[in-house]
């Protein structure tokens, strides 16, 4: 037996969400690129060493900003295929999570790349995050669970 899956309009909205998150992390590449170049941080280093954020606050804000960045980077792959299968049957659903989620991590960025790792929670922003990536997980998993009860 098979399933049949139907595009509607509504796909556009989980379309968009997902591009939304490439556009948070050129934003976050930007700020990664200005935060090395004040704090003189030099390709391929990675992050700052103790000696370096010891001796110069723009090299702790650099280390706090690419953290942010590349814990962005780590979620993303979850964050995209979750949508994706959300978005089969729960397109709106799929497409508001994800928003929230790209919505978040600006704010994590912002409240990150202050230096204080503290404020990463900037306006409750890893909070929003690990919710809406937990509920991406969770509905994806339920999409999968309708798709498979329909073929059964």
């Amino acid at each position: 037996m098979s399933t049949t899956i139907l595009l509607t309009r509504e796909h556009i909205y989980p379309a968009a969400a997902i591009i939304s998150t490439f556009w948070v992390t050129l934003f976050q590449t930007i700020k990664v690129g200005a935060a090395r170049k004040r704090a003189g941080i030099e390709y391929p280093q990675l992050y700052a060493e103790k000696a370096e954020v010891k001796a110069s606050k723009d090299a702790s804000i650099f280390n706090c900003t690419q953290r942010a960045h590349q814990n962005t980077l780590e979620n993303l792959p979850s964050v995209l295929a979750s949508t994706a299968i959300l978005s089969l049957r729960h397109p709106l659903v799929a497409a508001s999570i994800c928003g929230i989620w790209s919505f978040s991590r600006v704010l994590y960025t912002i409240g990150y790349s202050t230096g204080n790792p503290a404020r990463r929670n900037f306006f409750g922003a890893a909070a929003f995050s690990i919710i809406s990536s937990t509920s991406l997980l969770l509905g994806s998993t339920w999409t999968l669970i309708e798709l498979l009860r329909d073929i059964a």
